[in-house]
C-alpha cells in the first residue's frame, strides 16, 4: 500500500479518531494533583456581607440634637440623626425648636421680636451671675427703652429715616404739634440727653459752645444747624452716648444719684432725669412706631410704674406754677409744710399702676387718703399719654368722682408735664 503522501516505503496509517470524553462530574477526586491544587489556589473566595449598620440608642441621638442644630456633626451623625427624625416626633419637635433658635443667633436677624425678650434674658444671666458693677436700679428704664428703641432703629429701612412724624405737647390751655422725620426725633433726644450728659462732666453733643439748657431750645439749635436734613447716621452718635451714661453711672457710685440735673426752667435729681428720659424715649419711639407702621409696647410693669410715680411726685408742683399763671382755681386750705391737705386721689389701672394721692392746695402739703376731696380712675398707658401731652385733658378719666374744679386742675397740669 502506499502512503498518504504517495510514497511506496511508507505504510498508509488510518487517521485516530479520539474517544468520547467523561464528564467532569465521573472523574475521580484530582485534589491530590499538582494542577489542580494551582487552579484552586488561584480562585479567590467571596468576601463575607458587610454586617448592618449599628442604630445609636435614643438617648445617644438625642444628646446629638444640639450639635446637628448647630451644623457640627459627622456625615455618619448626621445620616443617623435625621433618620431617627422621621420615627420619633418627640426629637423631630425638639429639633425643630433648636433649629430655630440657632437662627436667632446671627447678627443680622430681623429684631423684630418681643420687646421683653432682652429683658428676660438679662434676668436670667444676671440671677445666674450677678454683674459686677450693675447698673443701678434708677437707671435701668433707661438701659431698656434705649436699648428697644435702638432694635426698632435697627429694622427700618433708609427710607424710613424720612418718614414724616409729628411730635405733640401740651401748652398753658392748648395742645400743640411740630413737624420732623424719623432722624429728627432721634436728633431731639440726643440733644436733651446732653443735659444729662454734661451734668456728668462728659462732652456735649452741641459742642463744648453750647449754652442752651432748654430742651427746646436745643433741639432747634440741632435742627437748624444741620447742613442737611438729619439721615441715619444720627443713631450711632445717639447710641453711643446712651451707652456712655448708662456705663458712666454704674462706675460712679451711689453719689452720682443726687446730681442735679437743669432742664432750663426747672431741674431733676439724676436718678429722677433718667427716668424722665426714659419716659421720653418711650413716648418718641411710640410716635417713630406709629409713623413707620411698626409693633411696640409698652414699658415693663416696674418701668412703667416708676415712670407714673415720677409724674405724680411732679404734679403738685405743676399744679401750683399753673396757678401763679392764672390758670388754675386758687389754694383752698393752706396748711403748714409737711402737714396733710386737701388731696385728689389718683388711681392708676393696669400694668404699673398703684394708688397715688396728689397735693391740691400746695406743693409743701402731704397728699393724704383723709383729706381726699376728688378721686380719677385711669388706665397705666393713658395716663402716661396724659402726662406727653397726647391725650386731651377733658378725655382722659375713664372715672370721675369728686370735687370737679380740683379734677380739672390736677387732669390740666398732668398734661402741663408735657414738652418738646
Amino acid at each position: 500500500m502506499t502512503g498518504a503522501n504517495g510514497d511506496p516505503d511508507e505504510v498508509a496509517r488510518a487517521p485516530r479518531i479520539p474517544g468520547p470524553r467523561s464528564a467532569a462530574d465521573d472523574h475521580a477526586d484530582l485534589t491530590g494533583r499538582p494542577e489542580a491544587v494551582a487552579n484552586a489556589a488561584a480562585v479567590e473566595p467571596a468576601p463575607p456581607p458587610e454586617p448592618p449598620p449599628v442604630v445609636p440608642p435614643h438617648s445617644v441621638l438625642k444628646s446629638l440634637l444640639g450639635a446637628w442644630a448647630l451644623s457640627a456633626c459627622s456625615a455618619e451623625e448626621t445620616q443617623a440623626v435625621e433618620d431617627h427624625l422621621t420615627v420619633c416626633a418627640a426629637c423631630a419637635d425638639e429639633a425643630l425648636r433648636l433649629r430655630d433658635a440657632v437662627g436667632l443667633l446671627h447678627s443680622e436677624r430681623d429684631l423684630d421680636l418681643d420687646p421683653l425678650l432682652r429683658s428676660r434674658v438679662l434676668e436670667n444671666c444676671l440671677g445666674r451671675r450677678p454683674a459686677r458693677i450693675p447698673v443701678p436700679a434708677w437707671a435701668t428704664s433707661y438701659d431698656a427703652e434705649t436699648a428697644r428703641l435702638d432694635a426698632l432703629l435697627r429694622d427700618i429701612g433708609e427710607s424710613e429715616w424720612h418718614a414724616p412724624v409729628r411730635l405733640k405737647w401740651f401748652e398753658g390751655e392748648r395742645p400743640v404739634s411740630r413737624k420732623t422725620t424719623v432722624a429728627g426725633v432721634i436728633g431731639h433726644l440726643l440733644t436733651v440727653d446732653g443735659l444729662v450728659s454734661t451734668a456728668l462732666g462728659l462732652g456735649d453733643p452741641l459742642g463744648p459752645a453750647a449754652t442752651e439748657v432748654s430742651p427746646t431750645e436745643r433741639t432747634e439749635t440741632y435742627w437748624q444747624g444741620s447742613y442737611h436734613p438729619p439721615t441715619r447716621g444720627v443713631r450711632e452718635p445717639w447710641r453711643e452716648q446712651s451707652h456712655t451714661l448708662i456705663r458712666t453711672v454704674s462706675f460712679a457710685g451711689r453719689g452720682v444719684a443726687d446730681l442735679t440735673v437743669t432742664y432750663g426752667d426747672f431741674a431733676l435729681p439724676m436718678r429722677d432725669s433718667l427716668l424722665e428720659r426714659a419716659f421720653e424715649c418711650w413716648v418718641h419711639a411710640d410716635d417713630i412706631a406709629n409713623a413707620v407702621a411698626y409693633p411696640y409696647e409698652p414699658p415693663s410693669g416696674a418701668h412703667l410704674h416708676g415712670m407714673i410715680d415720677l409724674a405724680a411726685r411732679l404734679l403738685p408742683a405743676a399744679l401750683a406754677d399753673r396757678r401763679r399763671a392764672g390758670l388754675a382755681s386758687p389754694p383752698r386750705h393752706l396748711v403748714t409744710a409737711g402737714a396733710p391737705g386737701r388731696s385728689l386721689h389718683l388711681e392708676v389701672e393696669g400694668s404699673g399702676g398703684g394708688h397715688w394721692y396728689i397735693a391740691l392746695d400746695s406743693p409743701a402739703a402731704l397728699g393724704s387718703p383723709d383729706h381726699a376731696v376728688a378721686q380719677v380712675a385711669m388706665d397705666g398707658v393713658e395716663f402716661c399719654q396724659l402726662v406727653a401731652g397726647h391725650v386731651p385733658p377733658e378725655e382722659a378719666a375713664a372715672g370721675q368722682d369728686g370735687d370737679r374744679e380740683a379734677i380739672r386742675d390736677v387732669l390740666f397740669a398732668a398734661a402741663s408735664l408735657s414738652r418738646l
